[in-house]
């Protein structure tokens, strides 16, 4: 399993109407990512910052990529436009994050 995290932010005064789109996010977008082989994603919100955290597993590169260009996603990020900084494709604007340390669960314990 592939684990990427980065970070987005909110627009100020918009912090409650995103979360209420994501309570739930709608079927279709959920449907594409276990699709494409997405296992895991959360999203966590600073309240003082209004950055938002993301964390997905996923099992291809090329699968996660391709989530981008299914009209869903597409339409996805169109709705979520006014509620966040985006890109001219209207894809949010996203930093990655470098993973300095991971622990599986399943590991010794040491």
């Amino acid at each position: 399993m592939i684990r990427r995290a980065f970070v987005m932010s909110v627009r100020p005064g918009h912090e409650a109407e995103y979360m209420r789109r994501h309570q739930p996010i709608w079927p279709e977008l959920e449907a594409v990512l276990a699709r494409h082989g997405v296992g895991s994603y959360s999203i966590f919100l600073h309240p003082e910052t209004r950055q938002l955290f993301a964390y997905v597993e996923f099992a291809d590169e090329a699968q996660w990529e391709a989530i981008a260009t299914t009209e869903v996603c597409q339409a996805w990020w169109r709705h979520m436009r006014p509620l966040m900084p985006t890109h001219a494709d209207h894809s949010p604007v996203s930093i990655p994050l470098q993973e300095v340390f991971h622990r599986d669960a399943s590991g010794p314990l040491a």
